[in-house]
């Protein structure tokens, strides 16, 4: 059995992860996730259809810092808030995004288009979740 001495030394050094690079693959699963097309995506986060190409690439990624890496991280949160609601069933959480939703005056995905929708979307999921 070798010694635990030797095993730590022999463990090799886990690279840091920037946030950037975090926020980045977090926002392109997420709008996967929640069955958006990059278009969307590019409109959610304020930037250009190229930049969110370059996002998917990894020739780029999103500072949280800025304005794109704010929205970004909203957009995050309502996909992780949306998910337990919906059991993470991959179709009830297109449906949810895609359908008419009183509460909230319109269809998800086309709310979240804007800041204030993406907001007003993101505070209604965390009512639920509380309320759950």
């Amino acid at each position: 059995m070798e010694s635990k001495e030797h095993t730590m030394s022999a463990a090799k050094p886990v690279p840091a992860v920037s946030p950037e690079a975090v926020l980045t693959k977090a926002t392109i699963r997420a709008a996967e996730l929640l069955d958006l097309q990059s278009s969307d995506l590019a409109t959610v986060i304020g930037v250009s259809n190229a930049t969110v190409s370059r996002y998917r690439s990894g020739r780029s990624e999103i500072s949280p810092s800025t304005k794109p890496g704010e929205l970004a991280l909203l957009l995050v949160r309502v996909f992780r808030s949306l998910d337990p609601l919906v059991g993470a069933d991959s179709e009830m959480r297109k449906e949810w995004m895609h359908s008419p939703n009183r509460a909230l005056g319109g269809v998800p995905a086309e709310l979240i288009l804007k800041p204030d929708g993406l907001t007003r979307t993101l505070a209604y999921l965390d009512g639920m979740r509380a309320a759950a």
